[in-house]
């Protein structure tokens, strides 16, 4: 089966917005002391800076389910594909937890234990393996109940700290553990959620079967159908989101209460407003082909290397940028949630954060590239499907 430009392009494009959100979390001089999508403090311009990352997890989540079921129609063996994605699910969930964590904080006392989107994949994945032998039918119904219904159990608690808290954290919500003195456990992507909008991805595949104008009709159908539902749930705050949106300031900010929806989980709300952007998205530049849709798609053919690579990247130009400021390599923190910044004010304006963005993008590319065509060339080996 024909590998699809189209998912290429949109994932590549999201994974490079994805490293906007990185590049802030490590460079933006306002990074730890200020909550972008806070509209007391924040501006516009620091407020869509956040926002259109908000594009990036729930697109690749979506599109990892779309490619696994590319891949069980390429491959026409159901055995097969549940053997893979369960073992490739399962190399993901400690993928998340040692190098990606690594790379994150790098910290090598491990004192974060992050279960973040990697790890979500992963279940997810595992989850799918165990859930794609159910008609399509059965999984599209599946998703939707998810997706539509998990924002009715977030009200559930359960005491601090219990085995009932800690497994309903990884599974719907999201939680802190103190584990020992010296290390705690993050739970920011449940897994539940997350599986629902790769479910959703999963039933969409048969889309990218279809003839170009006949997937074109039902990507627009899909973007603004999900649109809509955003729309009208999110004008009379009726349901889907903890965080109800209400007039600010002037109008500007007052838009900006309407788009800020909850991530941590992904709300019915985050998910149709990122989904049907996505779907647009794709509607606009399925079937097109020229050089910029080239270079983004090399993105998106590897998009785990690039994940990994790119925190080690940035941390990297994270460290040039606070010595050049004049800190010391012992300033830099390290352990806890420091991520390598010094204690002290540092990093960049927004303008300068951008820039360095996009010079870690532009950087990424020959090293992406190669591994592409590596993979192209030698298809032939197994583990190149597992990064």
């Amino acid at each position: 089966m024909k590998r699809s430009t189209s998912i290429d392009f949109v994932r590549g494009l999201v994974m490079i917005v994805m490293a906007l959100d990185h590049v802030r979390d490590l460079i933006h001089i306002t990074a730890t002391t200020e909550d972008p999508t806070n509209l007391t403090t924040t501006t516009p311009a620091l407020f869509f800076t956040r926002w259109i990352t908000h594009l990036c997890a729930p697109t690749f989540v979506f599109l990892a389910g779309t490619s696994a079921f590319l891949s069980l129609k390429s491959k026409n063996n159901l055995k097969e594909s549940r053997r893979f994605l369960f073992t490739r699910g399962v190399w993901l969930f400690i993928l998340n937890f040692t190098i990606v964590n690594f790379g994150i904080f790098m910290d090598y006392r491990f004192g974060f234990l992050f279960s973040q989107v990697i790890a979500a994949i992963g279940m997810g994945f595992i989850g799918l393996s165990l859930l794609m032998g159910l008609s399509m039918r059965s999984l599209s119904i599946l998703s939707l109940v998810i997706i539509f219904g998990h924002d009715v159990f977030q009200s559930v608690s359960f005491p601090q700290g219990s085995p009932s808290n800690v497994a309903w954290s990884l599974l719907m919500s999201v939680g802190f553990f103190p584990i020992s003195d010296h290390i705690n456990f993050l739970t920011s992507y449940p897994y539940i959620p997350w599986l629902g909008i790769m479910l959703a991805g999963f039933c969409c595949g048969e889309l990218f079967l279809l003839p170009t104008e006949g997937r074109k009709k039902w990507l627009l159908r899909l973007g603004l159908g999900s649109l809509a539902v955003f729309i009208a749930l999110r004008t009379f705050n009726i349901y889907g989101d903890p965080a109800p949106w209400g007039f600010q300031k002037d109008a500007v900010f007052s838009f900006l209460s309407f788009i800020n929806t909850s991530k941590y989980p992904p709300s019915l709300l985050y998910t149709s407003m990122t989904l049907g952007i996505m779907f647009l998205l794709f509607y606009v530049f399925e079937g097109v082909q020229n050089a910029f849709i080239e270079v983004i798609s090399v993105y998106g053919r590897v998009p785990l290397f690039y994940y990994i690579v790119h925190w080690f990247v940035i941390h990297a130009m994270s460290a040039t940028v606070f010595l050049a400021q004049g800190f010391s390599f012992s300033d830099l923190q390290f352990s806890g949630f420091g991520m390598g910044r010094p204690k002290e004010m540092s990093g960049l304006n927004l303008l300068g954060t951008y820039g360095a963005w996009l010079s870690i993008v532009v950087l990424l590319y020959p090293l992406c590239k190669w591994y592409s065509d590596y993979k192209l060339r030698h298809k032939d080996k197994a583990w190149l499907r597992y990064l």
